[in-house]
């Protein structure tokens, strides 16, 4: 496999980047139920466009790149010894190929000072649960779901009862 690049990203390539996004979330619900899924925040989409402006625009968003193109993105928030993996996608044309992890060790080598890194995805998310516990050494530590929303997002109660009923799982991964 070639080297897996992570280039900031740059204002101009902002909306490809959210459709990009999008797309890649996409699949993996479609995947996961068909075209008849109900856990999409807005038309069509499972991740609005909303959520992905506002996660860009509190953190560091970065394209992945490999061979000169663009076949990915990752955002990320870093406070101190504690970091936020908050988006990695990579699109699903060159899924399986270690795009996703190779750009996960560059985020863990940019950020040497974090000692806790967090993340979570929806319960559905099989090929995600698998990646992040199996291949970068998170774990699961804990289960949002209608009984135990989220202590820290106000909106959580409402965004589990109706985008995501059957939970989401929170990971951790502290580094050595």
């Amino acid at each position: 496999m070639s080297e897996v690049k992570l280039i900031p990203l740059k204002p101009n390539d902002r909306e490809q980047f959210i459709t990009d996004n999008q797309e890649a979330f996409n699949y993996g619900a479609l995947e996961e139920f068909g075209r008849r899924d109900d856990h999409f925040e807005e038309d069509g989409e499972i991740i609005s466009h909303e959520t992905i402006e506002n996660s860009i625009d509190g953190g560091e968003a970065y394209r992945i790149i490999q061979d000169g193109k663009s076949v990915g993105g990752v955002v990320i928030k870093v406070d101190g010894e504690r970091g936020d993996l908050d988006l990695l996608f990579v699109s699903p044309k060159v899924h399986s190929k270690g795009i996703g992890y190779a750009a996960w060790c560059a985020v863990e080598q940019m950020h040497p000072e974090v000692t806790v890194w967090e993340t979570v995805t929806p319960y559905f998310e099989k090929r995600n649960i698998h990646f992040y516990v199996n291949h970068c050494g998170f774990h699961i530590v804990e289960f949002y779901n209608s009984h135990h929303p989220d202590p820290n997002d106000p909106d959580a109660a409402e965004q589990i009862d109706e985008q995501f009923p059957d939970g989401m799982f929170r990971f951790e991964k502290r580094m050595k």
